[in-house]
């Protein structure tokens, strides 16, 4: 199991790869040196990757030491991380930060984005085909047949303001327990989650990609869902379909995706997956072809040919 050569060597969780000037950039989450948060690599062909170091500066101690799922876009020239950061899993509200290049460094803007949530985190902003953007987020969510982190979004009115935030999706089957009789908000609870959520335009529709379940092992999977508009409603296809990405002959626990354009022009996913041992979750890249039925990983192997 795990047999797939990592497209990264060191170990990036939760990653966004996003098309830049002259290739692409890869960031995630990982720990705090030297006062720098959110690690990121810079690859010219997807194949080759070399780390540039942490590209955001951090908050004073007090706002938290976790910093969690950046993801970035270009707006009104300039580049907007979006993140969460709190203290361990705990306390997480989702913020923004800006730099010149994508390359950072990047400034937080003294912005708390979600400060009515009791926890929010993966933030993903989202340009839509009407020129409006939206970002799409996870937040706990108690009064539900599933409590849980369900998925929500909101219109981003401008880089560093959000509007109203709507439902998206909540848990729908039982593989999307985290954990049961699980301590939280002073109840025990079979606690659900859905996070991770990444939306691109695919034709007429909005295609969202998600994960669920506890990805600290091999029951985690990413799913699929779509609309027509991100007020929803969001469809999940039945029979088992919804599935993407989960534990197989080659990754283990794979999730937490982003999605972007190869040098051909295909869409491209990348995800992370556990290693054999467990030590650490890492950057993989697959060709995605998005069909009326769904979509689907190329066959293949990696971007770039044959397992390396």
């Amino acid at each position: 199991m795990s047999a797939a050569v990592p497209a990264w060597d060191v170990p990036l969780a939760d990653p966004d790869v996003v098309r830049v000037p002259g290739g692409w950039i890869a960031y995630g989450t990982g720990p705090v040196e030297d006062g720098r948060a959110v690690p990121a690599a810079v690859s010219t062909d997807l194949v080759t990757w070399r780390g540039i170091g942490n590209v955001l500066e951090a908050l004073a101690p007090e706002s938290g030491e976790s910093y969690w799922a950046p993801e970035v876009c270009e707006r009104d020239g300039a580049w907007w991380m979006y993140y969460s950061v709190g203290h361990d899993d705990r306390g997480h509200l989702i913020r923004v930060a800006r730099a010149d290049v994508p390359e950072g460094p990047f400034r937080d803007q003294g912005v708390v984005l979600t400060p009515h949530e009791r926890f929010a985190i993966d933030a993903s902003p989202c340009r839509l085909p009407d020129g409006r953007w939206w970002l799409f987020l996870a937040r706990d969510v108690l009064d539900h047949e599933r409590p849980g982190t369900h998925l929500a979004g909101a219109e981003l009115l401008t880089p560093t303001t959000l509007g109203p935030v709507h439902e998206v999706l909540a848990p729908y089957d039982d593989w999307q327990v985290f954990a049961h009789d699980r301590p939280m908000y002073g109840q025990v609870l079979d606690w659900h989650t859905l996070e991770g959520p990444h939306v691109v335009v695919a034709g007429e529709h909005l295609l969202l990609t998600f994960s669920g379940g506890s990805w600290q092992g091999e029951g985690y999977r990413t799913a699929w869902a779509w609309s027509r508009s991100p007020e929803g409603p969001w469809t999940v296809p039945g029979g088992g379909e919804d599935v993407l990405l989960r534990t197989d002959e080659e990754f283990i626990g794979p999730g937490h995706d982003s999605c972007t354009v190869g040098p051909d022009g295909r869409p491209v996913i990348a995800f992370h997956a556990w290693d054999a041992a467990g030590t650490g979750r890492y950057m993989h890249l697959r060709e995605l072809e998005v069909e009326v039925d769904g979509p689907h990983l190329r066959v293949g192997g990696p971007v770039g040919g044959a397992a390396r």
